[in-house]
């Protein structure tokens, strides 16, 4: 099955978008040079977004939605976990530059706000009853992981880090943590 014309608008959005943050200053950019990058009108960009910022929240979405139907299997153990942390850390590792022209922009904090929201989610339908600071925790510790790894160039073997971020919460008694 392909992507539809709405999906093939919307990559050519965002890829505009990147590549015109890799020359420009990220606040000198207009709407008008995005649509124009992307081979769209005006009124085209803002049939999807809203704003640029919205264009990105659309990029973490799409490599989320992609992430999450790759994976094939429910953790059942610690193992199942590492595997899972070191896909997601594959994925970002092979999606780096656009996490570093956000980061050269100071826009990190879109990818923060979108991994709180993502946890905060996941936790109410998948955790229900725990204490509403583990999504938190999970999304910064994450955050702040792959920050300074992106930092370092990804650099770091991925599944030694994959099992540092693991261990990090992994009880005994359960994945996810216990009550906080």
């Amino acid at each position: 099955m392909g992507a539809s014309s709405e999906e093939y608008t919307k990559h050519y959005i965002v890829t505009a978008l990147f590549k015109l943050m890799n020359a420009y200053v990220y606040e000198k950019i207009t709407v008008k040079d995005i649509a124009q990058k992307a081979g769209v009108g005006r009124a085209t960009f803002y049939r999807y977004f809203k704003n640029k910022e919205e264009v990105i929240a659309y990029y973490f979405e799409h490599h989320t939605r992609e992430f999450v139907f790759g994976q094939r299997f429910y953790p059942r153990c610690k193992e199942d976990h590492i595997k899972i942390a070191a896909d997601a850390l594959e994925m970002f590792r092979a999606n780096k530059e656009p996490f570093k022209l956000l980061k050269k922009a100071h826009l990190s904090d879109l990818y923060l706000d979108f991994l709180n929201r993502k946890f905060v989610g996941m936790f109410a339908s998948d955790n229900p009853g725990k204490s509403p600071y583990l999504p938190y925790l999970y999304a910064g510790m994450l955050y702040n992981v792959s920050m300074h790894w992106l930092e370092e160039d990804c650099a770091e073997d991925v599944k030694v880090l994959a099992a540092l971020i693991v261990d990090a919460i992994y009880t005994k008694t359960a994945p996810l943590g216990g009550a906080l």
